[in-house]
Parts: structure tokens; C-alpha cells; sequence
């Protein structure tokens, strides 16, 4: 890999501290939309050199970072906190549109801090996502040999149990009540399907219409974590979307539980 060349500059104490800030708020930024660590890492790197530090080192953990730059034997360290809010690759891109133009020289301190601060996400009208949702578990359960009337009852338990996991995301639920409450949902409508036996092949709304609830992206961060050396953020994302996915299970029994059907288990 081709080391960057850039150009030096002095900095003050004051300016040593702006940089150390605006690469911490980056990566936490990154962290709290669902970037995986090696990018969180790569990132606040790269920005913190392009701003003119010497040396940036970088701890991440599941719930904090910590962040050092180094310039002429001086260091100076910060920490963050980092809440969750939910996966946005639009912010994550964002930033490193951000870092490119750092590194083109195109900003500088003042103008990452501005641009950083003013990011917010870009959200989809909450009814388009239900509807896709519902289209989506649908879909899945018409690939699965479902007929038209198996379709609509997926459709229709995924778009009421999307609908709750928004409400409940809305008041700040934590997000394992969140997950096994949506299933409890999506499984009671669907399970509806079996017990009047609407539709060809009726436990295939039960097993579809859960399919909104695969927490696909946390494990799929988990394992690149692990393989790429960061292996405590590894674990805990991994444990977490193993309480997530426990949290589902416990929701589809409460559902079965409740209507007495069985289905697909």
C-alpha cells in the first residue's frame, strides 16, 4: 500500500486537540450506524492524518472508544461513548466522503467539524418501509410454494409486526423487548393462516413473516471482526445478535403458546 505524502503542518495544542476530537466523533459516527471496526478504525486514521497528526491509535469496544493522537512527542486522548442508532449506510458513507475530502485537501479542520456535525440520517416514510417489509416476507413465502392466499397473510402479519417494531424503536424499548414483542406479533396474525387453514400451505406465513426480525447485518459484522483481528468486538456483536435472535425465539412461542398452533416447529 502507497503511503500517503502529506504536506506538514504545525500545529498548536488547541489544534492538536480539534483533530483528536474531530477524528473521535468520525469513528463514533461510524460506530453508532454499523460500520464494521476495521473501517471505524481505517477511517478516524486516515482523517486524524489528513488533518496533520503524526500518529493516531484507536481502542474500540462495544460501548466506547478511545482515541490518541500523537504530534512531536505530544499526545493528547480522548473517550466516547457510543449509542446504537440503528443501521445507516447513508452515514457511514457520508463520512468517508467526508475523509476523502480531507485528504484531497479540500477541508480542513473547521470544515470535517462542520460537515460531521450537521450529518443526519436519511430515513425512508415509515409506511413505504412497512409496505416493502410486508412485500418482502410475502415474497418469501410465495418462493417457498405458498399460494396467493399464503402471500396475503404473510403480507399482512410482517406489515402490523413492522409496524409495532417502529413504535416500539419510536419510545426506546430495548432492542430484545423490541424483537421478541414484534415476533409475538408477526407469529399470533400468522398462525391464523394454520388454525382456519387459509391457503395451500398456511405454516409458511408463520415461518416468512418472522424473516424481518434476522438480525443479518450484526452477524455478518461479528465474523468480519473476528477475521480481521478486532476479536472482543467480534464476540460481543456476535453475542448480541444471539440474544436478539433468542429474543425472537421466545417471542414465536409466546405466539404459538397463545393460539395453541404449532406449525412449522
Amino acid at each position: 500500500m502507497m503511503a500517503l505524502n502529506l504536506p506538514e503542518k504545525t500545529l498548536s495544542k488547541q489544534q492538536q486537540t480539534d483533530i483528536t476530537r474531530i477524528s473521535i466523533l468520525a469513528a463514533q459516527l461510524l460506530q453508532q450506524h454499523g460500520a464494521e471496526s476495521r473501517l471505524i478504525e481505517q477511517t478516524s486514521v486516515r482523517l486524524g492524518l489528513a488533518l496533520g497528526a503524526q500518529s493516531i491509535e484507536l481502542s474500540v469496544s462495544a460501548d466506547a472508544l478511545v482515541l490518541t493522537t500523537l504530534y512531536q512527542g505530544a499526545c493528547i486522548t480522548t473517550t466516547r461513548r457510543v449509542h446504537d442508532r440503528g443501521i445507516n449506510m447513508q452515514m457511514v458513507c457520508d463520512v468517508q466522503r467526508i475523509c476523502v475530502m480531507a485528504e484531497k485537501g479540500l477541508l480542513d479542520a473547521a470544515g470535517v467539524k462542520a460537515k460531521l456535525t450537521k450529518l443526519t440520517p436519511m430515513k425512508y416514510n415509515r409506511w413505504l418501509v412497512i409496505f416493502m417489509i410486508g412485500l418482502s416476507c410475502g415474497s418469501f413465502s410465495h418462493l417457498f410454494g405458498g399460494d396467493v392466499k399464503v402471500f396475503l397473510m404473510t403480507f399482512i402479519a410482517s406489515a402490523c409486526a413492522m409496524l409495532v417494531r417502529q413504535e416500539l424503536a419510536h419510545r426506546h424499548h430495548s432492542p430484545f423487548i423490541n424483537f421478541a414483542i414484534t415476533a409475538f406479533v408477526a407469529t399470533t396474525i400468522a398462525s391464523m393462516a394454520v388454525k382456519y387453514q387459509i391457503g395451500n400451505q398456511p405454516e409458511l406465513a408463520m415461518a416468512a413473516s418472522v424473516l424481518l426480525l434476522v438480525p443479518g447485518f450484526p452477524l455478518i459484522n461479528a465474523v468480519s471482526d473476528m477475521v480481521k483481528g478486532h476479536i472482543n468486538m467480534g464476540i460481543s456483536r456476535w453475542v448480541a445478535a444471539s440474544l436478539l435472535t433468542m429474543s425472537v425465539a421466545v417471542g414465536i412461542v409466546m405466539g404459538m403458546a397463545l393460539t395453541g398452533v404449532g406449525a412449522w416447529l
